[in-house]
């Protein structure tokens, strides 16, 4: 009887052992998990690592490519491209003006009636509408007509407050968002369509030409005053506002940066120099590279894969459209290298994009104890169904890396731009008051980014200097901007004044 009970207490003890030994295994292997996700995310730290000597040299780069895109057309990555708006709006500017805001598969029409320094905007009404995606790779003729017969209606449907004086046409600012070669201030050939848009028969076409042509044909007695880009219809938007505005940045699902030059400062300007001595450059900065940018394997591979390999770096790791994506592939390396979600891959990590930067900035911003939302991110997104705290904690703090560094470098970026006007220190005590407009939903809507790049403006410019920078966000800049530089430079300006 004694041997069975030595028997059973050895099997027992056996596999209790085996038990142990098991779990001991799978803690040694749970922790060899940790430890390698853990070494992924230190790696990623060091290698997004932005200093401040380190931002400076960007800045530095970035003042440097300023004056050689000034210089001659492709003579830098950053294009510096003429906008040919010599003025900017004061707030004196009175009357009804229209704009037309085309930029992807939406387009917006506008009117703003302006009652001068003491009124400002009256009134403004708007209408969007969608462009059908037959017209989007249609005939040029088409597409410019369905625009000018929104146009029409809308302008059909004008109350008596935006009565214009007899004789009079009607004036328009438009926004125009693809690639064009701007040849004066309203005129501009098609370079390419980007955002869906393939109509071949319009490239090289003057895009004022073709809507001019559209509307006449529609019975439509309008004049197109000014054909801008968006950036700089936010730097128009913003300057009305606040006269101190001397340069605009969008910071959403693309980026760019606009600011207001000395006209004798552009060694590639031909002719007469403007009467005001200014003029707005387009930077195109999205395209800035510099040996001095923290990237990453994951940012390589990201542009490698890309539709512009080698175009639009500074964009790739600082926008809207990028900053969950590069998340994505580090989430991507730390699930095949150190088995972070488990043995299997979540299949949906796999697909590009798919984890955009709205998503990540909620992740980055809960502040719950168990980081809630996290946890429903990566089930509602992902489909991983259990996530301990530990990884919800790590995930947070790759956000927090990926979008430190596109706010730390964005903030370089501006600090490059007050370089080149000469406005990064103070000049024998005076005070110039410098402020830029910032528009864009990563900007608007990423607050851990926004505070990140304000706090980084401050650093680097010291106490004294940034307290007379101002970041401050202009909304909707690129709609009503684009009807007050209608204003501003309208066809009756030179009879009011006279």
């Amino acid at each position: 009887m004694g041997k069975v009970v030595v028997t059973a207490a050895v099997v027992c003890t056996a596999a209790v052992c085996a038990a142990a030994v098991l779990l001991m295994r799978h803690r040694m292997k749970s922790s060899g998990r940790w430890a390698k996700a853990e070494a992924i995310l230190r790696e990623l730290e060091e290698k997004c690592g932005t200093s401040t000597d380190k931002l400076r040299q960007v800045a530095d780069a970035m003042t440097v490519e300023m004056h050689a895109g000034l210089a001659s057309d492709g003579g830098s990555k950053l294009k510096m491209l003429i906008s040919y708006v010599d003025k900017l709006p004061s707030g004196d500017e009175g009357g009804v003006f229209y704009a037309l805001d085309l930029g992807g598969t939406n387009f917006r029409v506008l009117r703003v009636l302006l009652g001068g320094k003491e009124k400002r905007v009256i009134k403004k009404e708007s209408e969007e509408l969608s462009i059908p995606p037959h017209l989007m790779v249609g005939s040029s003729h088409d597409l410019f007509d369905f625009i000018a017969e929104a146009l029409a209606k809308f302008v059909a449907t004008e109350s008596e407050d935006f009565v214009l004086p007899p004789g009079r046409q009607r004036e328009l600012g438009f926004t125009f968002s693809f690639p064009v070669r701007q040849i004066s201030l309203a005129s501009g050939t098609i370079i390419k369509w980007t955002k869906g848009f393939l109509i071949e028969d319009a490239i090289g076409q003057d895009v004022v030409g073709e809507l001019t042509k559209a509307m006449e044909r529609v019975g439509l007695d309008m004049r197109v005053t000014a054909l801008v880009n968006d950036t700089v219809g936010t730097l128009a938007g913003g300057r009305y506002n606040n006269p101190d505005v001397i340069a605009a940045v969008i910071l959403g699902t693309g980026t760019n940066a606009a600011y207001v030059e000395r006209a004798n400062a552009i060694p590639k300007w031909q002719g007469p120099l403007p009467k005001s001595g200014e003029m707005v450059i387009n930077m195109e900065w999205g395209n800035f590279r510099s040996s001095h940018l923290p990237l990453t394997e994951y940012d390589q591979s990201l542009d490698g894969e890309s539709l512009n390999p080698g175009e639009q770096i500074f964009e790739k790791i600082i926008s809207g459209m990028y900053l969950g994506e590069i998340v994505r592939r580090v989430l991507c390396r730390m699930a095949e290298e150190a088995s972070f979600f488990g043995d299997d891959i979540p299949p949906k990590l796999r697909i590009p994009f798919i984890l955009r930067t709205p998503d990540m900035a909620a992740m980055h911003h809960d502040t719950s104890a168990d980081l809630k939302v996290v946890g429903s991110k990566l089930k509602d997104i992902l489909e991983i169904p259990n996530s301990p705290l530990k990884m919800r904690k790590m995930i947070v703090e790759i956000c927090d890396v990926v979008a430190i560094r596109g706010a730390r470098l964005s903030a370089a970026g501006i600090l490059g731009i007050l370089k080149k006007l000469g406005r990064d220190a103070l000049k024998d005590g005076e005070k110039q008051r410098s402020v830029i407009a910032l528009d864009g939903g990563l900007f608007e809507h990423y607050s851990e980014f926004r505070n990140c790049l304000k706090n980084t403006m401050k650093e680097l410019l010291g106490e004294e200097v940034s307290e007379s920078v101002v970041v401050e966000l202009s909304n909707d800049g690129s709609g009503i901007g684009a009807a007050l530089i209608a204003a501003s430079h309208s066809q009756y300006h030179e009879i009011e004044e006279s």
